[in-house]
C-alpha cells in the first residue's frame, strides 16, 4: 500500500496542481489527505488535487514521487480509475458518492 504524487504542473485556480492517490484504496487515500490535512472538497472522482506549496509536504508524509503518466497506469492497474463524466451507481455524474459534505 503505497501513495504516489505527481509533479505539479497542472495548471489551475491560478496555481500548479499535482494529484495525490492510491494504488490500494479510496480509503487509505482519504486516510493520508486527513493526515495532511487536505480537505475532502480537494477529492475529485480518483485523486486528490494538491497544490505546489503542499507538494514537499504529501512526499515527507510517504508519497511517492512518479510521473503523471504512471499515476494514471497505477490508477488502472488498481481498478481505482474512475473518468470524468462517468456515471455512478444512483446516478450522479463525475463525483463518487460520499465524497463531498465533508
Amino acid at each position: 500500500m503505497t501513495l504516489y504524487i505527481d509533479p505539479p504542473t497542472w495548471p489551475g485556480h491560478g496555481r500548479l496542481w499535482s494529484h495525490l492517490v492510491s494504488d490500494h484504496s479510496y480509503e487509505e487515500l482519504h486516510a493520508f489527505a486527513e493526515r495532511l490535512g487536505v480537505p475532502r472538497r480537494a477529492f475529485e472522482r480518483d485523486h486528490y488535487d494538491i497544490p505546489r506549496q503542499r507538494y514537499a509536504d504529501a512526499v515527507r508524509a510517504g508519497a511517492r514521487e512518479v510521473s503523471s503518466r504512471e499515476v494514471v497506469r497505477l490508477l488502472h492497474a488498481a481498478g481505482l480509475r474512475r473518468r470524468k463524466g462517468a456515471v455512478w451507481p444512483g446516478g450522479s455524474r463525475d463525483v463518487q458518492p460520499g465524497s463531498l459534505g465533508n
